[in-house]
């Protein structure tokens, strides 16, 4: 029942993410840019809780198989100390470094969500998870953040929401979040959006 009632939620995603694709034309102030990745980051964000609802990581032959949950991890770009940008990604290799064949890809332009920290765009990356450069995106302050990047969320198939992956097998669950999570995203020009993830189901809501 939990399986099929996920596979209806992606289909919902997927299809509101075809809608803003198709509706939504970008314009070129600020204002308009912060609401457009705003809404990019609330549906890749929804779009990966429910990737991991339909894929259980577990591994009773792994003793680290959690680092392998799905998460969506902000960084800084390593050319451009100013600049932002995020990927999408399952830890399979359970190095803690992003492999671009193990990031999730959007369903719709079937592009990597993304990028290397020199952040240069390319044909099989999306560009939405350039932030500062598309977007201008001066800030992300995650409130949960428990890295030393700018922060992650990583999800389970069960709804848990971990703020960072542990390298110990014996604390696969000591980041679990356990209140509501703030994803503050900040202009440029200092307009705030923010995003909120609720404890233990992982809902997210646009405020």
């Amino acid at each position: 029942m939990k399986k099929s009632f996920s596979i209806l939620e992606i289909t919902l995603v997927i299809t509101l993410i075809v809608f803003l694709y198709t509706t939504f034309t970008p314009q070129s102030n600020s204002i308009n840019k912060l609401n457009e990745i705003t809404n990019r980051l609330t549906l890749y964000i929804s779009y990966t809780r429910l990737k991991a609802l339909i894929d259980n990581k577990f591994d009773n032959n792994d003793s680290r198989w959690h680092k392998k949950r799905w998460s969506i991890k902000f960084l800084r770009c390593r050319n451009d100390e100013d600049g932002i940008y995020f990927s999408i990604y399952s830890d399979n290799n359970e190095t803690g470094q992003i492999s671009k064949i193990d990031t999730l890809k959007d369903p719709l332009t079937n592009k990597y969500i993304y990028s290397s920290n020199y952040c240069e765009e390319n044909n099989t990356n999306s560009k939405y998870v350039l932030l500062s450069k598309n977007f201008d995106i001066e800030n992300i302050q995650i409130s949960c953040n428990n890295t030393t990047s700018l922060g992650q969320l990583s999800f389970g198939d069960d709804g848990k929401v971990y703020s960072k992956l542990s390298a110990n097998p014996d604390e696969f669950d000591k980041y679990e979040i356990k209140e509501p999570c703030f994803i503050k995203i900040i202009s440029k020009d200092k307009q705030e959006k923010e995003i909120k993830i609720s404890e233990k189901t992982g809902f997210i809501i646009k405020n």
